[in-house]
């Protein structure tokens, strides 16, 4: 079973995350911002992952610090988790769309993280966080979790773009740290990720 578990305290936030890259789903989420919780629920079961999180921050000041935060545990669990890669799938990619709204999702878990995020939110905040924190969040997991990932999205409702791109993520990266079972080596020409 491939597992990544961290914990991280800073001074504004204490993170506990184990993400199952082969999961049965055990999904529990608490992070005090109930909008991540929905996102991270529909990344995780559209992922197919099993994912518990405890986090908590400092969001008397506002939720960047938490949302960044569980960006970078969570990256840094999927690189604990993914290992040296061998045998994943590596590439993948997804449209996913959520009435209005589609967010689709091109991701390689090749070991450089980079993010491309196109696509604008038509409010500042959407279920109580900071539409900004999104491309934020994103760009904190794919550093860490040493994942290229482009993301392009639109719509009319915040809510569904948000969701959309979080579902899309999850089917993507499914199905790129998947076991290929015709790959036996590291899915690289260079030999590592």
């Amino acid at each position: 079973m491939r597992i990544g578990e961290v914990e991280r305290k800073t001074k504004e936030t204490a993170i506990s995350l184990v993400i199952g890259l082969d999961g049965e789903e055990e999904i529990a989420v608490s992070t005090g911002l109930p909008f991540l919780d929905h996102m991270l629920n529909a990344f995780a079961k559209h992922g197919g992952f099993s994912l518990r999180v405890e986090a908590k921050g400092d969001l008397e000041v506002d939720a960047h610090h938490l949302v960044e935060d569980v960006g970078i545990v969570l990256g840094t669990a999927i690189s604990e988790a993914v290992g040296d890669g061998r045998g994943i799938a590596r590439f993948a990619s997804v449209a996913i769309p959520m009435d209005e709204a589609l967010a689709e999702v091109a991701i390689d878990v090749g070991g450089r993280g980079y993010l491309v995020f196109c696509g604008s939110f038509n409010a500042p905040t959407t279920g109580g966080i900071d539409t900004s924190l999104f491309e934020h969040f994103f760009g904190s997991l794919c550093s860490r979790a040493g994942i290229t990932a482009h993301i392009r999205f639109y719509g009319r409702n915040d809510h569904h773009m948000a969701e959309a791109i979080f579902k899309a993520f999850g089917v993507a990266m499914g199905r790129a740290v998947a076991i290929d079972p015709r790959k036996t080596g590291v899915p690289s020409t260079k030999g590592t990720l």
